[in-house]
């Protein structure tokens, strides 16, 4: 029998909040949730420094996945 895999994000949450807050300099931005498209993944890779792997979620019809954007503010990569 096959050894299920399991799937995590090792991440450290500092805060919750209800929107996106800058830490460093304690500015909040109001978010939108939205699913995330086969077209976003071109920006968030692991080379841009994502550890979540994006791509490995989608190949799952049964699940959604979102993204989390600033409003007015789509982008979702890392520079």
């Amino acid at each position: 029998m096959k050894k299920q895999e399991e799937h995590g994000i090792d991440i450290e949450i500092d805060e919750l909040t209800n929107s996106i807050k800058n830490v460093v300099t304690g500015d909040s931005f109001n978010t939108d949730v939205s699913l995330i498209t086969k077209a976003d993944l071109k920006n968030i890779i692991k080379k841009k420094g994502w550890l979540f792997d994006w791509k490995q979620e989608l190949k799952y019809p049964e699940r959604d996945v979102y993204k989390l954007t600033i409003v007015n503010n789509q982008s979702i990569f890392k520079d």
